[in-house]
């Protein structure tokens, strides 16, 4: 093997162990920890159909079906994406199991509001209003540069991008009904999913 497949193979295996603690909470917690919900907001729906089929083009077009990949460059472009795709995943996962745990028995894959809901504002989401899809969009990036080929890492990011939208629109129509003003000072502070330099 030569140094650079087995750089790519680590990567892939950081990745793929990323996957795995990523969606371990996902699966392991309950939404809502048993909580019962007073509103929802149905459209959000749509936003997880097209999210997901941004997932399905990445693990679809992969370099087995397709002979191209970024990876493939070689040389020192693959010796900076390797380590920069794996610090992706790995912040990524870190930022999504924390914000999970912030929410405690909020957290749900559809937006929704349940009895006695706060509006979190610490950890993660003092950085950005919706660190889950920030994480999500930075595994997307990690397996698209390490699985994937460019133009369905393109289109994927597009469909997450419209499934995003749909989702952070539904959701944040209900805190702002929720919580009005406080809301609304939250939004002006804190970005709602690409995080920004604080200065």
């Amino acid at each position: 093997m030569t140094a650079n497949s087995v750089l790519l193979s680590i990567t892939r295996a950081v990745i793929i162990l990323c996957w795995l603690a990523f969606s371990l909470p996902l699966f392991a917690r309950r939404p809502f920890g048993g909580a019962k919900s007073i509103r929802s907001a149905p459209a959000s729906r749509l936003g997880i159909a097209l999210q997901g089929l941004g997932f399905f083009l990445l693990w679809f077009f992969n370099i087995k079906a397709v002979p191209w990949a970024a990876f493939q460059v070689g040389g020192p472009v693959l010796w900076t994406l390797c380590p920069a795709a794996m610090l992706l995943a790995i912040a990524s996962v870190w930022m999504a199991v924390a914000a999970i745990r912030a929410l405690g028995k909020q957290w749900s894959y559809q937006a929704r509001l349940i009895e006695g809901h706060r509006l979190v504002v610490e950890g993660p989401y003092s950085h950005v209003r919706n660190p889950i899809y920030t994480g999500m969009l930075g595994m997307m990036l990690a397996t698209g540069i390490a699985f994937s080929v460019w133009w369905a890492l393109s289109a994927a990011v597009v469909l997450y991008a419209a499934g995003t939208a749909i989702r952070v629109r539904a959701e944040e129509r209900l805190l702002h009904e929720a919580f009005g003003e406080d809301f609304e000072a939250y939004c002006r502070y804190v970005p709602a999913v690409i995080p920004r330099w604080k200065t």
